[in-house]
């Protein structure tokens, strides 16, 4: 490594199987791939790993590269697909078998059941113990698969990154099946070709991967391959410590983005912090993230997944984006036109000030654009009496009469009616909020004034003061 801290050397990859969305935990393992790739001048890459024909999509290949790409972490160049490689995976089954590291077995489904169901029968793990190990006879025309000649002595040690040393006694390992008997490759010899094919050096992956390590490490010793780098992180579990499930907020990136209304650099400042940290830092720019990331300060233990921590992280940095962008944002949820968003845009600085996601954000700019008379809410319904119709016709009437529609023209006006009246402001500001927008909530009573304009206020107004009278 330079002196710099870099290390262009330094390949990652992110490899996930496009059998559903790209969920919450896949996103913070390219993420933590991506930057710790950034962070040493390296690469990272995108592997598609595709081998299950018959459970692989197109819908899935594409919601995982348009949410990759939506958080900023697409793959350095074209992703791989893993099954363009099958021809290559058989040759190295045919090498290891070659080198006497794997051999042909010929049991048959039914004798691995049989053997299953027995061991199951005296309680004790199943493994396989095939006689066709150190055989060197082969029936003609039977099928057969091709399985690693995995050690039986010793035992295998990982000196990995986040989990610190792991070892694994060899007995513990099985002669896993690396092509199958229609020639096709398994999941545990694709991978670890393709990540050799690609040089990748650093292998950053969830913890549920870590016993495959060791029996991937099989095959790489055997083909006197250079040993990658590993960092198992801890899954993420739910806020009460149980697996995540979609009660917790296991939902694919996507429905993060188009039904939760979470903003990219929010949904990654907040995966990062979930199981790595830097101090008390809460809110870590992308920059910071790249400058800073390294696997040390990983946690070894399960992070848990708190979706009102998301929220808030989400509101900051709603009050942080520019009004334009989140305008462009929330207009398509509100289904305006053009010139309606300019006026959102007008609006944004007041509204974002109060919401924590974009649905938020849409829910209080809708009564901008909320068509005459207003659909009222109970609650608001609630402070429209007939107690309220003297004071909404003294409101009326003096902002009618001003000739400037502005901030401090509106708050004196107001102010006077409710001095006059003999009552405290908020008497009047909540009947006349519940008049303008229809709700008991909303940006300040003033500035709903002045984004509603004062033909479209006295309108409103008017509106209530007849439903008052009826």
């Amino acid at each position: 490594m330079s002196a710099s801290g870099k290390n262009p050397a330094v390949v990652t990859r992110f490899a996930p199987s496009p059998t559903g969305f790209l969920h919450i935990g896949g996103a913070r393992t390219a993420l933590f791939n991506w930057l710790f790739a950034r962070h040493h001048g390296g690469r990272y890459l995108l592997r598609i790993e595709d081998t299950d024909k018959a459970r692989s999509t197109k819908e899935a290949i594409d919601a995982i590269l348009d949410g990759l790409d939506w958080l900023g972490i697409s793959g350095d160049g074209q992703p791989y697909f893993q099954s363009e490689f099958e021809t290559r995976h058989a040759e190295v089954a045919h090498d290891l078998l070659a080198k006497g590291a794997a051999y042909r077995c010929y049991l048959t489904p039914e004798e691995l059941q049989a053997r299953r169901e027995q061991a199951q029968a005296e309680r004790r793990p199943f493994r396989i113990d095939s006689e066709w190990r150190d055989r060197n006879d082969q029936p003609e025309g039977q099928p057969y698969v091709i399985r690693i000649k995995a050690a039986r002595e010793g035992e295998t040690v990982i000196e990995d990154l986040v989990q610190g040393r792991v070892a694994v006694a060899n007995a513990e390992l099985d002669d896993f099946v690396l092509l199958r008997s229609d020639g096709t490759p398994t999941y545990m010899l694709a991978v670890v070709v393709d990540d050799h094919d690609m040089g990748v050096t650093h292998i950053v992956r969830g913890d549920d991967h870590l016993n495959n390590a060791f029996r991937q490490l099989g095959i790489i010793r055997a083909m006197n391959w250079p040993e990658p780098t590993y960092a198992h992180i801890p899954l993420i579990h739910g806020s009460d410590g149980a697996k995540l499930s979609k009660r917790h907020g296991a939902l694919g990136v996507d429905a993060y983005r188009d039904e939760l209304g979470i903003l990219p650099e929010a949904l990654t400042n907040y995966l990062l912090r979930l199981g790595w940290g830097h101090g008390d830092d809460e809110i870590i720019s992308r920059e910071q993230a790249v400058e800073w990331f390294d696997l040390d300060h990983v946690g070894k233990s399960p992070s848990r997944f708190d979706f009102k921590k998301l929220e808030n992280l989400n509101g900051h940095y709603i009050r942080e984006a520019d009004d334009g962008r989140l305008a462009e944002l929330v207009a398509p949820r509100l289904g305006i036109d053009a010139d309606q968003k300019s006026q959102l845009v007008r609006a944004m600085p007041e509204l974002k000030a109060r919401a924590a996601t974009l649905n938020q954000l849409s829910d209080g700019a809708a009564f901008l654009f909320a068509t005459r008379p207003l659909t009222i809410e109970p609650a608001a319904a609630d402070l429209l009496g007939d107690d309220t119709r003297s004071l909404l016709e003294r409101a009326h009437a003096a902002l009618a009469q001003l000739p400037d529609w502005e901030h401090e023209a509106l708050d004196s006006a107001v102010r006077k009616v409710a001095e006059d009246a003999g009552v405290k402001l908020g008497k009047l500001a909540q009947p006349l909020r519940a008049a303008l927008t229809g709700k008991t909530t909303s940006p300040g009573i003033f500035d709903v004034l002045l984004l509603l304009g004062q033909s479209e206020s006295l309108a409103r107004i008017a509106d209530q003061m007849k439903e008052v009278t009826a």
